[in-house]
């Protein structure tokens, strides 16, 4: 008969015969199990749901607005106001060497008019990169400017959802036209539902963006309110910005280093005091989890230790008639592994059918979807091993190693 089996059924009686404490000792390998697969998996979800919200404003860009010198230069006095046209940004795109791209951005409060609905809108005039720069996606069916929407002056229109929900209802928005200010836009798109929690000009799903050229054209307006632009690496953002201003301050004949004559707003920097914060917190959480595996670890020593207390005089006989000490150890070890495996298995689940709940529930929006990734799960199931092996070797080692004689008197 194979001695797997035999050894199977020796742990599986002498599991049945302690069924209270082995109940409470699975009970802690389940909690401590989820705790650390569930902690894992909120912080991760957690996570992903905040560079998502993050994104919604853009792909790291940097957004930039002129305004006024705040120290003297050159002989001219503080308080002095920059303004930039698009040709100071064809000047940077020309001449930087850390920029991937670059918009203009001219904005204002417009009427909008379709058919016997009048409302003030939020219009930004921009350039074709504007959209990919800042997740402007357009939904099935429309598409954002072009080139030749831009060097033709073309009245078309790319609505944010929310805007083109307000204006047409239930309607299909693409290939409709509305009156701005007085004339006629053909809309070409409308934005894809994002998530976005932060914004500098009205949330993009309330606004309509317009080439910049039919912009200008449209109102007269020559100086930009802002423009955006992304490095051609995270690591170059940094350089990017002192390059700009570098070249803006020799044409405008202010101080580089002064801050307040081109206000920046670096996202990357939101990203990265993010990353590093959930690194911090996932790691708590990770901690939080293994302390309480760790406390069902410490259960399964303890239950392992009063099985051989009991079988002290059985284990005794059997080594006393030639049981080998691998035999001895093996058949402890097996009861563990058992207890630690079916508690794992359990705890697992658990977190498998809680991270399914959680998107069933609606509850995406506030806390992410929480998913039991691979590598999540091999740091549960590498610590729940690590704990389980550790908390058998002591009391198999302490059975292995019981002088017969003396176990068969006890």
């Amino acid at each position: 008969m194979p001695i797997m089996p035999s050894f199977l059924r020796q742990a599986l009686r002498d599991l049945g015969s302690q069924k209270l404490r082995t109940a409470l000792t699975l009970f802690g390998l389940v909690w401590g199990t989820a705790a650390v697969s569930l902690l894992l998996a909120f912080g991760g979800g957690l996570h992903r749901q905040m560079a998502k919200t993050t994104a919604g404003l853009g792909n790291g860009i940097v957004i930039t607005w002129p305004s006024l010198t705040s120290v003297p230069f050159e002989g001219l006095g503080k308080g002095r106001r920059i303004l930039l046209t698009e040709r100071d940004v064809d000047l940077l795109r020309k001449r930087s060497t850390h920029i991937d791209a670059i918009s203009v951005e001219f904005s204002s409060t417009l009427k909008l008019q379709h058919g016997r609905q009048v409302r003030a809108v939020g219009v930004s005039g921009v350039d074709v990169p504007f959209g990919e720069m800042r997740n402007l996606i357009p939904r099935e069916g429309g598409r954002f400017l072009n080139p030749l929407d831009v060097e033709k002056r073309r009245r078309v229109m790319f609505m944010g959802n929310q805007l083109a929900e307000n204006v047409f209802g239930d309607e299909e928005p693409v290939g409709r036209t509305v009156s701005l200010s007085g004339s006629p836009f053909l809309v070409i798109g409308v934005m894809k539902k994002k998530i976005q929690t932060s914004n500098y000009s009205g949330p993009d799903d309330r606004m309509a963006y317009i080439p910049e050229t039919t912009f200008r054209a449209l109102t007269g307006q020559q100086y930009i309110d802002q423009f955006i632009y992304t490095a051609k690496s995270v690591a170059r953002t940094s350089a990017a910005i002192e390059e700009v201003a570098a070249i803006l301050a020799a044409k405008h004949r202010f101080d580089p280093q002064d801050e307040e004559a081109i206000k920046v707003w670096d996202t990357t920097q939101m990203m990265q005091f993010m990353d590093s914060f959930m690194l911090i917190f996932n790691l708590f959480l990770g901690i939080v989890g293994s302390l309480t595996l760790v406390v069902g670890g410490i259960g399964v020593s303890n239950i392992m230790h009063v099985v051989v207390e009991e079988r002290t005089r059985e284990i005794g006989i059997k080594m006393a008639l030639g049981a080998r000490t691998w035999s001895v150890l093996g058949g402890i070890m097996l009861e563990t592994l058992i207890i630690t495996a079916t508690g794992g298995l359990l705890g697992i689940g658990i977190t498998v059918a809680i991270c399914a709940a959680v998107p069933a529930a609606g509850l995406t929006d506030f806390i992410g979807d929480p998913a039991l990734t691979s590598g999540i799960a091999a740091i549960t199931i590498g610590l729940l091993g690590t704990i389980g092996m550790l908390a058998g070797w002591f009391p198999a080692r302490a059975a292995a190693s019981l002088d017969p004689v003396v176990a068969m008197k006890t």
